[in-house]
């Protein structure tokens, strides 16, 4: 049971505990959400650190691919400690953090030198749906026209690794 210790109460001085479910409902495998998902992605390095990312690709059950701008904090910071949370909230319901490891896959994606492809290893997917609620749309992004192509490209690279994994 998680508690936590809100401070003292009127009465006496003694700590309030509120407690909460044990954890949140498990997904035993990956959903399916749109190409035109942000997501945003959490990385540790003597703190917490999270940033956005665009089109993540659902690569099996239990792995996800993103594309990581090699400048990025993210990245170094996987470097140290590989361990990550993926938020996604899109629509369609979809609502879950998928905990793992990541790790780098590609050094340079083709078409985005720039750009490094890194593969989760999904350990865990907490589901976030509640009832009564609906997810029925994302984070909408408007790319310019270069930047929206490159980023097209990065997707079709990422979804072609899919395709070569047993």
């Amino acid at each position: 049971m998680n508690s936590k210790n809100l401070g003292p109460s009127s009465s006496k001085d003694k700590p309030i505990i509120a407690t909460g479910p044990a954890g949140h409902p498990q997904l035993t495998k990956l959903p399916e959400w749109p190409a035109s998902t942000i997501a945003l992605l959490s990385t540790i390095d003597g703190g917490r650190c999270a940033i956005p990312v665009a089109a993540p690709v659902r690569a099996g059950d239990q792995h996800i691919l993103v594309s990581l701008e090699r400048t990025r904090g993210s990245l170094a910071r996987l470097h140290v400690n590989p361990h990550v949370a993926l938020a996604i909230l899109t629509g369609g319901n979809c609502a879950f953090n998928a905990l793992g490891r990541a790790r780098i896959v590609q050094e340079s994606m083709p078409d985005a030198p720039n750009y490094v492809a890194v593969e989760i290893d999904v350990e865990e997917i907490d589901d976030h749906r509640s009832a009564g609620v609906v997810v029925e749309s994302g984070v909408r992004v408007q790319f310019p026209d270069d930047a929206e192509l490159s980023l097209l490209k990065r997707i079709d690279a990422l979804r072609e690794r899919t395709k070569r994994k047993p």
